[in-house]
């Protein structure tokens, strides 16, 4: 399969990449600086705000995987981003758009998602509120898009291959912890490419 993997050298970029490779994907990573890619990745230098150039990008590609992290003091420019992202993908004709989400979205009770709940630090309801909105602009696209939501706690880990998938609903664990590794969040990824089972949907993940 012939990925396109925009901000393959983050902490879920990097990982995702790693493991499509691993599976013998053809990967082509789009970053701002590619001298932070591994040596040998096929790369190009991107970021996100020409559709023109987002689209010659994915042209041929049978999917397309943003990992896109928007400046932290400036969290909405994922969502201008995200909009310029999704007419390349009708333009050039890209089957497929997996989207790295956020967990804010993700219902806690039922009606009531983790932002609402007035539960999530203060500190992550910035990208938690743009994220919800990159949401909302997937589900009013005529594209084919996943949108796919870590646990609340997303950091560097193991790759263990055990975890569990949901829909919209908040993961946790019989001590009521809501997390994931990039590493297993990367394989979970890598087999929706695979093996589409969330198309034009929200889906999630945790252990």
């Amino acid at each position: 399969m012939n990925v396109v993997l925009y901000g393959a050298s983050g902490n879920a970029g990097s990982r995702i990449l790693q493991e499509l490779q691993s599976r013998g994907h053809n990967v082509t990573a789009v970053v701002r600086n590619p001298a932070k890619l591994p040596a040998g990745t096929p790369s190009r230098q991107d970021d996100l705000s020409d559709v023109s150039r987002i689209a010659s990008i994915l042209a041929g590609a049978d999917a397309v995987v943003s990992a896109y992290a928007p400046p932290q003091n400036d969290t909405d420019q994922i969502l201008g981003a995200t909009e310029r992202l999704v007419q390349a993908v009708q333009k050039a004709g890209t089957p497929r758009l997996i989207v790295v989400g956020g967990a804010g979205s993700l219902e806690v009770a039922p009606g009531v998602t983790l932002l609402a709940s007035g539960h999530l630090p203060q500190a992550w309801v910035p990208i938690a509120t743009s994220h919800a909105h990159v949401l909302q602009m997937l589900a009013a696209s005529s594209i084919n898009w996943t949108y796919f939501s870590p646990a609340a706690f997303f950091e560097p880990g193991t790759r263990t291959g055990k975890f569990r998938l949901g829909t919209n609903q908040l993961i946790g664990d019989e001590n009521g912890q809501s997390r994931i590794s990039f590493e297993d969040y990367a394989v979970a990824l890598a087999d929706e490419l695979e093996k589409p089972a969330h198309q034009r949907a929200q889906f999630t993940i945790g252990y």
